[in-house]
């Protein structure tokens, strides 16, 4: 009887010890409390110091924090379009997720994966604070502090060995602080190309997961568990410096354009040009551009009375896009008084030149380049051309891909080039942005001169504003990096009518371009000399050979 009674109690034991865990378990998933009151509403000035400090969390970030403002209008329009939205979202989210659900269908048993209600909820996430950061660069940054309790209805069904599964996403929470970026703005509608998005915290995500009624989140240890593993997984793909890129207007037609290499030509000779004096002769000589280009040509001197000059003269032009762009050849006979006559045009395809190949190209001058033109069969000569393509080295970073275009607003440089002193020749640009507080005393028409090597250029004038946008590109073609020199930069004023004080300087600034060489590029604003508060915006990069 003894050794009978000890085995029915250790059976009693083993069998009871985990019903009694199975009942205590299923009691404190499916208990609900019966005496839940309304909270008690207090004014702020009412609590103590402990309550204060345990409420400062929830706090929004416009009452802690002058640099985020108050978006009531915002939150108002995520209301009214909430239910727009919600469609909208789970639409993307029922496409994106049905091809995964049919990769695990026939693995494990699982006959089929479906949602069987998806919705977000009426409840709309809340934009607790914004805060726009300021940039030199082609930019809008901004930071919203986001929140959102939500009341989804996301239910999916599997289906496994004929037996149906629901698991219920419930009492979802989320807060989050992104960094959202619009860039690069261009005047095409709606003004910017992509939208970046970054995490610049990470997420602090919370739900319940219902598994044929029952939470499994209250499974203690698993609650942590995926916690730190969302966490850890949304901050891999999202957390700054990685994004998610947001394409919104094609590249190709909003993208600025820069140069890429220099074209070197050299314009030996011609012959048989047409004969355009009473003599019987002509005064030629050649124009030189890039389709798709706004800067003035490159021009030879005039030779005197021939037909067969000999030039020998070479030049340099930027190129931007070399599959695309054609040289632009015009031959004109001189003339004393009245319009230059076009002796003959033609055209050369740049992607013909191989890089850094030169190549000698006799090309037939004609009457018109167009298709549509009917050519004159009169003889018009042949010019003799050496054409090289030099692109530009590429640029050494310091820093990875990731990082770039993501640099403090007081970082103003983005790469470099490298230990050393960099040689050989290549492209100086300078992007006048505009200027903001330029004051004259007499008239504020603004423009600006760029000086440099003796060579002086101007942006256009801008009337009537103290705040210009000239948003105008210069460029110079150096034989050698220009390290140990300085650029003057002079913003001026012109009446516009007749006047004794019709020019007036409202500020200069003398920029070494040392840093321009060695870092690639420089963005920044610059304070005026001699004026009280004027600030000009350039942007120099130096591209080399």
């Amino acid at each position: 009887m003894g050794l009978l009674s000890s085995l029915l109690g250790v059976l009693g034991f083993g069998l009871g010890l985990p019903l009694g865990f199975l009942i205590g378990f299923y009691i404190f998933i499916y208990s609900e409390s019966r005496d839940v009151e309304d909270p008690e509403i207090r004014p702020l000035y009412e609590l103590d110091t402990v309550s204060l400090e345990d409420l400062m969390p929830e706090i929004p970030l416009w009452v802690k924090s002058p640099d985020f403002d108050r978006v009531d209008w915002l939150n108002k329009f995520l209301s009214d379009m909430w239910p727009f939205l919600d469609k909208a979202i789970c639409k993307i989210i029922r496409s994106s997720a049905e091809p995964i659900f049919t990769e695990y269908i026939g693995k494990f048993k699982i006959e089929s994966i479906e949602f069987e209600n998806l919705s977000l909820g009426h409840l709309p996430p809340t934009i607790h604070g914004l805060k726009v950061v300021e940039t030199n660069e082609r930019e809008l940054v901004m930071e919203p502090a986001i929140r959102w309790a939500g009341n989804p209805n996301i239910v999916v069904v599997l289906t496994i060995s004929s037996i149906r599964v629901p698991i219920q996403l419930v009492d979802l929470q989320v807060f989050a602080a992104p960094r959202v970026t619009l860039k690069p703005l261009v005047p095409t509608i709606p003004c910017f190309a992509n939208i970046v998005v970054s995490l610049m915290e990470k997420p602090c995500i919370d739900f319940g997961i219902n598994v044929l009624g029952g939470d499994i989140m209250s499974i203690p240890g698993l609650y942590r568990y995926v916690q730190e593993r969302i966490k850890k997984e949304v901050s891999n793909l999202y957390l700054w410096p990685k994004s998610y890129d947001v394409p919104i207007l094609d590249a190709s037609t909003v993208a600025l354009k820069k140069p890429v290499g220099i074209l070197h030509v050299k314009v030996i000779r011609a012959v048989k040009l047409l004969k355009m004096d009473l003599l019987g002769l002509s005064d030629p000589y050649v124009k030189l551009s890039l389709s798709g280009e706004k800067l003035p040509a490159k021009k030879t001197t005039v030779i005197k009375k021939t037909l067969n000059p000999e030039w020998n003269e070479e030049f340099k032009l930027a190129v931007k896009d070399p599959q695309s762009q054609m040289l632009q050849i015009n031959v004109y006979d001189w003339d004393k008084v009245g319009a230059h006559d076009r002796l003959g045009t033609q055209l050369y395809p740049l992607k013909l030149l191989t890089p850094n190949v030169p190549t000698e190209a006799t090309l037939d001058l004609l009457k018109d380049t167009s298709i549509s033109a009917p050519h004159s069969k009169k003889l018009r000569g042949q010019i003799l051309l050496e054409l090289t393509y030099a692109p530009f080295r590429e640029d050494l970073r310091i820093f990875s891909g990731i990082l770039e275009g993501y640099g403090r607003k007081d970082s103003i440089t983005d790469g470099a080039s490298g230990n050393g002193s960099p040689k050989g020749a290549g492209l100086l640009l300078l992007s006048v942005q505009g200027a903001h507080d330029v004051e004259g005393s007499r008239h504020n028409n603004p423009y600006v001169l760029i000086i440099f090597r003796g060579e002086t250029k101007k942006s256009k004038m801008i009337k009537r504003t103290r705040n210009p946008a000239w948003d105008e590109e210069f460029q110079f073609l150096l034989e050698e990096p220009p390290l140990e020199e300085k650029i003057h930069i002079k913003v001026m004023s012109k009446r516009t009518g007749i006047s004794f004080h019709s020019k007036e300087s409202l500020g200069h600034v003398d920029i070494n371009l040392s840093d321009v060489v060695h870092n690639g590029r420089i963005n920044q604003k610059y304070h005026l000399i001699d004026s009280k508060n004027g600030v000009i915006h350039v942007e120099l990069r130096w591209k080399t050979i």
